[in-house]
C-alpha cells in the first residue's frame, strides 16, 4: 500500500536533500510535486490542499530556512502534517466500563464486512476478550453461513440466527445467548446493500436505539478510493460512526481514502485489511503509516507481529541451540513457520528503516515458497534434518521427488541453510548476547 505515493514523495525528498540551502522557490517546487503525489493517491482534493497549505507556512519558518540539514527538516515537518492529517494518534475499541460490550459493523455490500467481522474477533480473543459473531444479514442466506464457518474454523461462538428472525430480535436475543456463554463482546455483522437507501439507514437505526453499541464501525472497500471516503460521509451523517475499518487495503498501491478520511469525516479509521488470512487486520497508528509512506520504516509494528508470533518458550530454546551451533533443518522449518505468521515477508521488511524500496520490488516470498521448503525438509529421514551434511546426490534426488520439487531447489535450501549458520557461528564469536530475533534466511 502506498507503493506508488511513496516512491514519488521519494524523488521529491532526493531533490530536495541535494541543495545544500532552500530557498523559497526550492520548496515552493518541492511542495507542487508533493501535492501532485498526495492527488495522484486519490487524495481527496480539499485535504491535499490543505495540508499543502500547513507544510508550506512551517517550512518557509525559521526551522527550515535556518538549519544545517534543511531537506531532513522539511520531511520531518512532512511526516508530521500527514500524521496529523490521519488522525496524530491511534484510537482503539471503546470497550471498557461495561460488562457486555458490542461492536456494530455497518456498510455496502461487497466491503468485506462479514471477514472483517472474523477477523476482528480474532483480534480481540488475541487482547483477552471473549468475542460473540452475530450474523445479523437475514436478506443473504449465504452470509449466516459464511459467518459460521469463519466462527467454528476460528473456534469463535457464532449466535445460530435464521432468515426468518428480524434483525433487532437477533441482536437482543444474542446478548442473551452471549451471556449464557460467558462472551463480553458481540460483533454484529448487519446486512449491507448495493447502494445507500432509507430502508438500510431505518434497520440500522432500530438496532442502535435497541442496542445501544459501544463501536459503530463502516466497512468499507479501500479500493474504491474517494468513494470510500464519500461512503463514509454518508453513513456517518445516518448513523454517528465511531471509526472506519478500511479493507484491501494490501491492494490499493495509490491509498488516498486511508489518508483522507479522518480529514473529511473526523472518524478516526481504526483498522486496515491487509490480506485474506483472519490475522490480517492491523490497528491503524497514523504516525507509523506516516513513517512508512516516507520510508522511515515501522519498527514498532514489526515488533508488535514478531511477538504475537513467536512463543518465548521456543525463543529460549531457539537462542540455547544457536548459542551451541545445534540449529537444525528441523529448527530452520520451524522459523520459517514462526515467520509465515507474521505475514508477508515483502511487507516484513518494508517496515524496517532504511530498506531499498526498488529492491524489494523483485522480492516475491509468500506462501509457495515456504510451503516448498517445508516439504523438502519434511521429506527428510529424522537424521538428514539433524546432519544435513550427509545429504548427497542419490538422497537429494530422492528428497525432490518426495516433496515434487527439483534437486536445484534441495541444493537452495541447504544453501541457504548452510549460509544462515555460518551467520550464527560469525555473531557468536562476535560475543553477541542474544540472537533472539534473528530471522531463519
Amino acid at each position: 500500500m502506498f507503493e506508488n505515493l511513496s516512491d514519488r514523495l521519494d524523488s521529491v525528498f532526493k531533490k530536495l536533500k541535494g541543495h545544500g540551502t532552500l530557498n523559497e522557490n526550492n520548496i515552493e517546487d518541492g511542495l507542487k510535486q508533493v501535492r501532485m503525489a498526495l492527488l495522484e493517491a486519490d487524495v481527496n482534493y480539499k485535504v491535499a490542499k490543505s495540508v499543502i497549505s500547513d507544510i508550506k507556512t512551517r517550512a518557509l519558518g525559521q526551522e527550515v530556512m535556518q538549519s544545517l540539514t534543511p531537506g531532513q527538516q522539511i520531511i520531518k515537518i512532512v511526516n508530521d502534517e500527514f500524521t496529523k492529517m490521519m488522525g496524530s494518534e491511534h484510537q482503539g475499541l471503546n470497550l471498557e466500563g461495561k460488562s457486555q460490550s458490542s461492536v456494530m459493523l455497518i456498510g455496502l455490500q461487497g466491503s468485506g464486512k462479514t471477514t472483517t467481522a472474523g477477523k476482528l474477533a480474532l483480534y480481540l480473543r488475541n487482547e483477552g476478550r471473549k468475542p460473540f459473531l452475530v450474523p445479523v444479514d437475514v436478506y443473504r442466506p449465504a452470509a449466516i453461513d459464511q459467518l459460521k464457518k469463519i466462527g467454528k474454523q476460528l473456534d469463535i461462538p457464532v449466535f445460530q440466527s435464521t432468515t426468518d428472525m428480524k434483525p433487532l430480535k437477533i441482536c437482543q436475543d444474542a446478548q442473551l445467548a452471549a451471556r449464557q456463554q460467558g462472551c463480553d463482546t458481540l460483533i454484529l455483522d448487519t446486512a449491507g446493500r448495493l447502494h445507500l437507501d432509507e430502508e438500510l439507514m431505518e434497520e440500522l437505526k432500530d438496532i442502535k436505539r435497541g442496542l445501544n453499541p459501544s463501536e459503530i464501525l463502516l466497512v468499507a472497500d479501500a479500493m474504491t478510493g474517494q468513494d470510500a471516503v464519500n461512503i463514509a460521509s454518508s453513513f456517518d451523517t445516518a448513523m454517528d460512526i465511531s471509526g472506519v475499518i478500511l479493507t484491501k487495503m494490501d491492494g490499493d498501491a495509490r491509498g488516498g481514502a486511508a489518508l483522507s478520511i479522518k480529514a473529511v469525516t473526523g472518524k478516526p479509521l481504526k483498522f486496515v485489511g491487509v490480506g485474506e488470512k483472519s490475522t490480517a487486520l492491523e490497528a491503524f497508528h497514523p504516525d507509523r503509516m506516516a513513517s512508512r509512506i516516507l520510508g522511515m520504516g515501522d519498527t514498532l509494528s514489526f515488533i508488535e507481529k514478531a511477538t504475537q508470533a513467536v512463543d518465548q518458550k521456543e525463543a529460549k530454546e531457539l537462542e540455547k541451540k544457536l548459542r551451541k551451533n545445534t540449529f537444525t533443518l528441523e529448527d530452520f522449518k520451524n522459523q520459517m513457520r514462526s515467520v509465515r505468521k507474521m505475514g508477508s515477508i515483502k511487507d516484513l521488511i518494508g517496515m524496517l528503516p532504511g530498506v531499498n524500496k526498488k529492491a524489494l520490488k523483485g522480492l516475491n516470498i509468500g506462501d509457495k515458497e515456504f510451503g516448498k521448503i517445508e516439504a523438502i525438509i519434511n521429506s527428510m529421514t529424522p537424521e538428514e534434518r539433524r546432519t544435513h551434511a550427509i545429504i548427497k546426490g542419490s538422497r537429494k534426488k530422492r528428497i525432490a521427488n518426495g516433496s515434487g520439487v527439483t534437486v536445484q531447489d534441495v541444493n537452495n535450501l541447504l544453501k541457504s541453510y548452510t549460509q544462515s549458520m555460518k551467520m550464527i557461528k560469525k555473531f557468536n564469536k562476535g560475543g553477541m548476547s542474544s540472537l533472539k530475533n534473528m530471522l531463519p534466511f
